[in-house]
Parts: C-alpha cells; sequence; structure tokens
C-alpha cells in the first residue's frame, strides 16, 4: 500500500521497542544508550533514562513505574518516581545471549526475549528461551526453544504472540492465571524453519524475519519484517494484509497517536552493530493506517 511516511525523530543510532505511552512516543536507541521519548509530531525530545549496558524493551508496571530492558547485562531496570533506575530482576543464569524486547502486561509480569547466541559475532544459531518476570522481581522460564524470540504483543483476550525472528512464524500462548503459558500453536506461518545453524545460510532461508510489532482492533499485526525492509499487516494464519515500505531497513512498529492510527517505524540502513555505531542514520518515521490501536503494548 503507498502512504505518505514523515520524518518523526532522525539523527539517531538505531532505534528498537516504540511504545505509545502517557500521549508519547517512547522508544530505546541502542547505541546512544539512551531511552527517548516525544511528542506524536517529535517535538519536545526527551531523554527518557540512560542505560550504559544497551537498552531494549519497555513496558509499564500498573503503578506507572518504567521497565527497562538492559541488554548486555541480562538485567531489567526499574525507573522510581524520583528518576532513578533500580534493577528490576536480574536473568543473566537463565540466558545464553542478549536480553531482548519484552511486553508487559496488564497484571505487571514481563515477557521477555533473549537472543541465544552472539548474532553480532556471527556464531551458529541457537535456540533461545522466553522468560517472565513477575512484579516481584521472580524470574521464570516462560518457554523453551525459540527461535529468537524477538517482538511480541498481548491481545485484548490474553493472548500472548511472539515474533520468531529466524523461525518464519509467529507462535501465540495463552496466559493463565498463574502466568504460566500453555496451548502453545503457531499463530502465522511464513515458511519452513531454516535448516543451516550457519547465519548467512540460515539468514537466506528465512522467508519473512519478524522484529517488532503491534496489535490493531481488526485483529491483526503489524509486523516489522527485519531482513525485507517493510512493515506488514498480517492475518492470522499468516496472509499478509498491507506492506508499508520505508525505502530502508524496518524493525519495529507501534500504533499510536491521538486517535491510535499512527504506525510509527522504527528505521535503520542494517542491524550490523559496528556500522550503527558509527553512524546516525536510524529514524523514526511515521504514516497513518485505517485501524487503530489495540492490547499491548
Amino acid at each position: 500500500m503507498s502512504r505518505e511516511i514523515s520524518t518523526v525523530v532522525s539523527d539517531m543510532a538505531y532505534l528498537e521497542c516504540p511504545r505509545w505511552h502517557d500521549e508519547r512516543i517512547w522508544f530505546s536507541d541502542f547505541y546512544t544508550y539512551r531511552v527517548y521519548s516525544a511528542a506524536e509530531d517529535g517535538s519536545d525530545l526527551r531523554v527518557e533514562a540512560e542505560v550504559p549496558q544497551q537498552p531494549s524493551g519497555l513496558g509499564w508496571l500498573p503503578d506507572g513505574r518504567l521497565l527497562i530492558v538492559s541488554m548486555r547485562d541480562a538485567r531489567v531496570l526499574r525507573r522510581e518516581p524520583d528518576g532513578a533506575l533500580a534493577c528490576h530482576a536480574d536473568v543473566s543464569s537463565h540466558v545464553s545471549g542478549l536480553l531482548n524486547d519484552m511486553v508487559v502486561d496488564s497484571r505487571g509480569r514481563a515477557f521477555i526475549g533473549e537472543f541465544g547466541f552472539d548474532l553480532m559475532g556471527g556464531a551458529p544459531f541457537k535456540t533461545a528461551n522466553l522468560l517472565r518476570v513477575d512484579p516481584d522481581g521472580t524470574v521464570t522460564k516462560a518457554a523453551g526453544d525459540m527461535w529468537f524470540p524477538n517482538g511480541s504483543a498481548i491481545t485484548p483476550d490474553g493472548t500472548l504472540l511472539v515474533n520468531e525472528t529466524f523461525g518464519n512464524r509467529v507462535t501465540a500462548f495463552d496466559i493463565a492465571g498463574d502466568g504460566t503459558l500453555v496451548n502453545r500453536r503457531t499463530w502465522a506461518n511464513f515458511g519452513e524453519l531454516p535448516t543451516e545453524a550457519e547465519l548467512d545460510k540460515l539468514l537466506a532461508q528465512v522467508v519473512i524475519a519478524p522484529d517488532g510489532c503491534c496489535l490493531d482492533a481488526d485483529a491483526q499485526l503489524w509486523v516489522a519484517d527485519g531482513l525485507g525492509g517493510r512493515a506488514i499487516r498480517v492475518r492470522q494464519g499468516g496472509e499478509i494484509t498491507g506492506e508499508i515500505s520505508a525505502g530502508t531497513g524496518v524493525f519495529a512498529c507501534m500504533l499510536g497517536g491521538a486517535d491510535g492510527r499512527t504506525l510509527f517505524i522504527c528505521t535503520a540502513p542494517d542491524f550490523a552493530e559496528e556500522a550503527r555505531k558509527a553512524a546516525r542514520e536510524a529514524r523514526l518515521v511515521a504514516t497513518r493506517v485505517d485501524a487503530p490501536r489495540a492490547g499491548l503494548p
């Protein structure tokens, strides 16, 4: 679909995990090590937190305190009312790669993915865990054998959707009352599971690389295709019902704005760590869509 795309924020390193909260768009910049927020049009840009070990997933506890994934030391940080950052949970003993994206449910339970292997170092692929951090900081392995669990969303009826970036699929779980994930199933399938572990060969077998995502009111999922340079709108089952190209790499998206119909998109030329650290080519862009935001985040 052809839609006008405007730049909201520019001159960033590598943006991820956009969230619409308190009438502002929030996002992490990996390599300036900051969490930012801005007004819908990009004005009033604020530094919300400094995270020296690289910020990623964002979410909020029921009392309004911000949770931030600190990737390199595998911790979840909590921003207190005075702005100080405290360790909400240390999950380092549960991961074998960098900590990654996160979605927080209405009870304050955080579901967090991890890399599972040294992606930036070019190590062979290994599957990863999906973790749950409860409001008291207790850490539980929620699911295993995930193919790079990444952007996630929670539907209004309590279904957790998890993008498996290197698995050509979106996986669904029901969230039980105690936070346990049950009834694991494929929500959308884009292709077969890759058979290669060597990264270059594996990537060649990825049809769609679902990265960050968000839900709309038609129960469809906007998904950043991390290898395809586009945001796609996906119906349960895997049918693509819309596509937006930003002319560069696309790595995350979030519906928000005053009416919930502004789709914010995180763009950069690629996800190569050293290249992104050395440049300020990342942008947050936006376009208008028809169906408003729904669910979480």
